[in-house]
């Protein structure tokens, strides 16, 4: 609001001429000193007294803040093991900085707007806390859409699918094959020099339920070494190949400092269906804390910037496995 309304030129103009007609009288009296000194001296206290009163003091401040503040608190969401969906991550919520909002808005005036800096709370139960499950998807109240690219054999799309990505603004999460990476290891750098994340897909693309205890172990162990000598990076999430696992498989990845991801939607590009096939295959089924899977392939390739299109269209943000499943809100927020 422009401080110097009307109302406030009118006021000064008052302060003056009064000013001016104190001097004057002043002059023409024996007691023109003590009305100098006196009367000059309220007329300006006064009205900077005036002006001050406009600002809120500290007790009015907080009061309107804590007024606004219950109704603009969005409670946390605690992870949970769901029937259907299995591990399910948790979400943060908002609530109000009232030390950061107060030190914020401590000029303000009373008819001013309060600008509120929000902070996140975390949910009391994370997906760390919950006993050890496999993961289908992120929170569904979470707009976040987690692209999950299995690389086992095949180098011919990997590439191009990189372009895109890189043209698009945005970052994957690219499991590994362990033999791939150990006869690929200058394009598996590549690929995380580009800011992707690297997941864990097993050594020789077995069927996990199929192997004993042991054997699951040396599968998982052996490719989270490869990765790290080759990257220098510790992968996080484990994508059984084909999708096969059990309770073992999942308890392993767990003993190893990994949580076992599936898929929400699936591509199925591997049976080489039409880019159109794809597209549509993601926007009937994609929704907010969706896993996509897909691999380089052709049709995958062809139709990923469409994939990406369809995404955002929804009002979702495509990312990686841990954006999509982490609590964190996608947009801090810091003032409304």
């Amino acid at each position: 609001m422009n401080r110097w309304n009307q109302a406030t030129k009118l006021k000064w103009i008052t302060v003056l001429l009064s000013a001016a007609l104190i001097v004057i009288i002043a002059r023409m009296t024996a007691i023109g000193s003590y009305i100098e000194d006196t009367k000059a001296a309220a007329v300006w206290s006064n009205a900077f007294l005036q002006e001050d009163r406009t600002v809120m003091t500290e007790t009015e401040l907080m009061q309107r803040i804590e007024e606004v503040a219950a109704d603009k608190r969005v409670a946390p969401i605690d992870a949970r093991i769901d029937r259907v969906w299995k591990a399910i991550p948790g979400y943060n919520g908002l609530e109000v900085d009232i030390e950061h909002t107060l030190k914020q808005n401590e000029s303000k005036r009373g008819d001013q707007q309060i600008a509120y800096v929000m902070k996140e709370v975390k949910p009391r139960v994370t997906l760390d806390q919950l006993p050890p499950a496999e993961i289908y998807r992120g929170n569904e109240q979470k707009p976040a859409v987690g692209l999950m690219i299995n690389v086992a054999w095949g180098n011919e799309f990997v590439r191009p699918m990189l372009d895109t990505l890189k043209q698009e603004g945005v970052k994957a999460t690219f499991f590994f094959d362990g033999s791939w990476v150990k006869k690929n290891p200058e394009l598996a750098k590549e690929i995380a020099a580009e800011g992707h994340e690297i997941g864990n897909h097993a050594y020789s693309h077995p069927n996990m339920n199929e192997l004993s205890e042991g054997r699951q172990y040396q599968e998982i162990e052996k490719t989270k070494k490869i990765i790290n000598e080759t990257i220098g990076e510790h992968s996080q999430w484990f994508a059984p190949p084909s999708g096969a696992f059990n309770s073992l498989t999942v308890k392993t990845a767990n003993q190893l400092g990994l949580k076992t991801v599936l898929w929400t939607v699936d591509t199925i590009d591997w049976k080489k269906p039409s880019p159109g096939t794809v597209v549509s295959r993601v926007r009937n089924k994609v929704g907010a804390g969706s896993l996509i899977l897909m691999h380089p392939t052709a049709s995958s390739s062809a139709a990923l910037s469409d994939m990406i299109g369809v995404i955002r269209q929804k009002e979702l943000v495509p990312g990686t496995v841990s954006e999509a499943l982490s609590e964190d809100r996608l947009k801090r927020t810091k003032v409304e």
